[in-house]
């Protein structure tokens, strides 16, 4: 819980800002270029909102725990910062917009996440007291962002927003609408920039990056990925978020001939029984799944593959459990992230029957959650250790106060949500691209050592 903080508004210089983000690096993106366009608009950004005059919170808004988070985070900031103002941003501000500010009338104004580019013209009318809601309409341009929330050497770019895939459970076409793709030259521009700006690792992001361009006519990432390729200079490039129902096999010559695209697979299966699977609106079912995992693993024996897992969806039984397990023993997956079904209204699932989640039910998907979470800690740590003694490029994160380590990754381990390369060395910078060979394993993440110039 956040103290009240006893900075007056009436002391901060005029027009500083404070950005919370929520959610995921999608969301991220959003909250960077709502900087980005701030401060083209005159605003000062303040890395703490002890200094900032106008505290923005970046809501998610995907399930229950996530608005959840949100409302809290709103009610922390307004106890600790009773006179300053507060706009909600984000998926969970565009879901529920206008009634927004009926549930929570402590906050200042409520703005959408479509067109995050034009935040600029609705907080005048915040200050002046007027609790504006602005739900514009989509504009995916993003001005040139400086200020990321990742650490140094690494920024995620967002090449499309919406989805037409239409999962039964899911709420992001709800809140993100139908399938928006960016223009090809615009996305080309931004990768550039960032890499004149020093930025190392590219993590290419959307709902899904394999329907990319569908909205216009055809799906076209791969003619996307060639013109990256086409890139001079070092970097990684890495994909996140590809919908197994229609993987782009295209894709994988591609990342065959350019070692600086990440041979890093980030699918998320979501089941792996197949009447479970149809129930959400998926065509795949664990025989076709475990079939891509295997066409993978054999053009890339060093390859990664990361998904997401559901528990508790409606229709879910002993059977269709045991099942699940069965395939994530099979697939030995790298990287999982689990996550209970969350009933959302206007979805499909929604009204499915065993949708209403009563607290039995809630309390056997959280059993659940925990059992196959330690199937994959064990199946995660045996993944890893197929890297020991191998020499890897890393990535540096951030020092270890007080020890001669840091934290860093690979071309394994995505930003935040998979393990870390403890590097025992000296004299770093975060973002510092080095070399070096890994000497141990500890649960999921790896020790290693600096290796000396060649």
């Amino acid at each position: 819980m956040m103290k009240e903080n006893t900075t007056s508004s009436s002391s901060l210089s005029s027009k500083t800002f404070y950005v919370e983000n929520l959610g995921c690096s999608k969301n991220q993106v959003d909250a960077e270029t709502i900087i980005a366009a701030l401060k083209q608009a005159g605003w000062e950004y303040s890395d703490s909102p002890d200094r900032a005059e106008l505290l923005i919170v970046n809501t998610c808004g995907f399930i229950q725990s996530a608005k959840e988070e949100s409302i809290q985070t709103i009610f922390d900031y307004r106890q600790a910062y009773p006179d300053r103002k507060i706009l909600a941003a984000g998926c969970f501000a565009e879901r529920y917009n206008k009634d927004l500010l009926d549930m929570i009338p402590e906050l200042d104004g409520v703005f959408g996440n479509k067109a995050p580019v034009k935040i600029g013209d609705m907080v005048p009318g915040i200050l002046k007291g007027e609790k504006p809601v602005y739900i514009p309409e989509a504009d995916l341009s993003v001005p040139e962002r400086k200020d990321f929330f990742n650490f140094k050497g690494s920024a995620f770019v967002k090449i499309s927003e919406g989805c037409n895939n239409r999962c039964k459970f899911c709420a992001i076409p709800l809140i993100k609408g139908d399938l928006q793709s960016r223009d090809m030259d615009d996305i080309l521009q931004e990768i550039r920039t960032l890499l004149n700006d020093g930025v190392f690792e590219i993590n290419l992001v959307a709902q899904d990056l394999a329907n990319y361009g569908l909205d216009k006519g055809k799906r076209v990432l791969y003619e996307l990925l060639q013109q990256i390729s086409s890139m001079k200079g070092e970097f990684w490039l890495r994909l996140l978020y590809i919908h197994p129902d229609h993987f782009p096999e295209e894709i994988l010559d591609l990342i065959k001939e350019d070692k600086r695209f990440l041979p890093y697979f980030d699918i998320p299966f979501q089941h792996g029984d197949a009447a479970i699977l149809k129930r959400m609106g998926r065509k795949g079912d664990r025989e076709t799944y475990l079939k891509l995992i295997e066409k993978l693993r054999s053009d890339f024996p060093h390859g990664v593959i990361r998904s997401s897992i559901m528990c508790g969806f409606p229709g879910e039984t002993r059977a269709s459990f045991a099942e699940l397990k069965r395939f994530l023993t099979e697939a030995r997956l790298d990287w999982v992230g689990f996550f209970v079904y969350s009933r959302e209204e206007g979805t499909e699932a929604y009204n499915y029957r065993g949708s209403l989640g009563t607290k039995l039910a809630v309390k056997k998907s959280n059993r659940q959650k925990e059992e196959l979470e330690e199937l994959q800690q064990q199946i995660s740590e045996e993944q890893m250790d197929r890297f020991v003694g191998q020499e890897l490029t890393l990535i540096i994160e951030e020092k270890v106060e007080g020890e001669v380590l840091y934290l860093s990754r690979s071309y394994f381990q995505a930003p935040e949500v998979d393990g870390l390369v403890v590097l025992r060395a000296e004299g770093l910078e975060t973002g510092d691209i080095v070399q070096a060979r890994i000497i141990k394993r500890n649960g999921v993440d790896l020790e290693a050592v600096l290796l000396e110039p060649k």
